[in-house]
């Protein structure tokens, strides 16, 4: 029995039972350094870095405009000469005084002056029959008749380029309107040569009828001026420009329209 035991007790064990003294030694060496270490970061940093210090801001000042400077003086004097206020106020001229108006309690006329009243007249009813023939005449109105519309006939004049020549030699004016529309006055550019006649006439404008401008034409184209004596043995192909004006009157006579005859099958 002493045998075995002595065998058991020189087999090594599977675990180890003894105290852990080295380990204990180690976890405690590892624990100082770390200590150490963490100590002397904490000095560095504190050196290398400074806490951040939060600047205030500035206090608020106040300047005082006193006229103790000169520029406080200048500054007064300008607000003093461009004040803002006397622009826009109205000012009276130093002349005119300003005079209150009295209060005056407003009286009316009725009340001072007792109007006098009139008295009605009686009413008076006539009972009397009408007489079925009263007395005079019966006057009737009569229409006026309206006087008879003057003649104003068609005249012609030429400008002041032509006057040298004399009066003209009108023809008797025989013009026919082919509607019945007031036609307006007409204008001729004419020229006229030493002898007194009508070369060229073309009209500038028209009178709103064809048949009465071609009528215009030959009436102006038909003048004579007289002869000037002094000029005539001159060349007659010098001719002196002007123009020739007709204004239209109510002697025009107007076209019958004729009716369309009526056939009978």
């Amino acid at each position: 029995m002493n045998t075995i035991i002595s065998h058991s007790a020189a087999e090594q064990l599977i675990f180890s039972w003894d105290s852990p003294r080295g380990e204990k030694l180690a976890i405690t060496v590892c624990l100082a350094l770390s200590l150490v270490a963490h100590a002397l970061c904490f000095y560095i940093f504190q050196i290398v870095y400074p806490p951040t210090v939060a600047l205030l801001p500035p206090p608020a000042r106040i300047t005082l405009i006193t006229p103790a400077s000169e520029e406080g003086r200048t500054l007064f004097r300008w607000i003093d000469a461009e004040d803002p206020a006397l622009a826009f106020t109205t000012r009276r001229p130093q002349e005119t005084t300003l005079r209150a108006m009295p209060k005056a309690e407003h009286v009316p006329s009725y009340s001072a002056i007792q109007p006098t009243l009139k008295n009605i007249p009686p009413l008076e009813r006539d009972l009397r029959i009408p007489s079925s023939q009263p007395p005079g005449a019966v006057y009737f109105a009569r229409q006026k008749n309206a006087p008879p519309t003057s003649v104003v006939k068609t005249a012609a004049s030429f400008s002041n380029e032509l006057k040298t020549f004399g009066a003209p030699i009108l023809p008797e004016p025989a013009f026919v309107a082919s509607n019945e529309e007031m036609p307006e006055t007409i204008r001729f550019r004419v020229a006229v040569s030493k002898l007194g006649e009508v070369r060229y006439c073309f009209s500038t404008n028209s009178s709103g009828d064809p048949a009465l401008d071609e009528q215009a034409r030959l009436y102006i184209a038909r003048c004579r001026f007289p002869q000037n004596t002094q000029n005539a043995g001159e060349a007659a192909s010098f001719l002196t420009w002007g123009t020739a004006t007709i204004v239209w009157g109510n002697d025009i006579t107007r076209q019958q329209s004729t009716p369309a005859a009526h056939v009978t099958p």
